[in-house]
């Protein structure tokens, strides 16, 4: 089946999908979906004793107030929860962290240590990060606009 559009007035029909045999379309399907797998990565192995969380109903306020100093929006529900209960820091690759944000293939996880899982600065903190999607703490979204690190907390624009 070939799906074309008649544009009103003008009585000529406009191919939308390219002449591709199904079985090569449904190639290009794949090879596309193997791509954002190699760019994301699989998940990174959790920190020892991580166990998955329910967010607490606080972190839904933290994430509408990191929302609107940053200007940007994304799906709470997206992100996976995790605590390592009990402790102030976690061992990571990249040394001791207090929380830690990753986004692969399987999705984005906040990981926060037990200790400061009610530490607002620390919950947004990881928020921001999943927010902006990226690594690095940019300093007009960091400490200018949402006052995100512990050296500028309580002090942003």
């Amino acid at each position: 089946m070939r799906h074309a559009y008649v544009f009103p007035g003008m009585g000529k029909k406009v191919r939308l999908m390219p002449k591709i045999p199904m079985p090569m379309y449904c190639l290009a399907l794949l090879v596309t979906l193997a791509a954002c797998e190699a760019a994301l990565g699989p998940a990174e192995p959790l920190p020892a004793s991580a166990q998955l969380l329910t967010a607490p109903e606080q972190y839904r306020e933290w994430w509408a107030k990191t929302e609107a100093c940053s200007g940007r929006s994304g799906d709470f529900s997206q992100v996976q929860w995790y605590i390592i209960p009990d402790v102030h820091t976690f061992q990571t690759d990249a040394g001791e962290k207090v929380g830690l944000w990753t986004h692969s293939s399987s999705g984005v996880r906040i990981i926060i240590a037990g200790n400061y899982s009610s530490n607002e600065l620390v919950v947004r903190h990881e928020m921001l990060h999943a927010l902006l999607d990226r690594e690095g703490h940019p300093r007009e979204y960091f400490q200018n606009r949402c006052g995100l690190t512990w050296d500028s907390w309580g002090h942003a624009d």
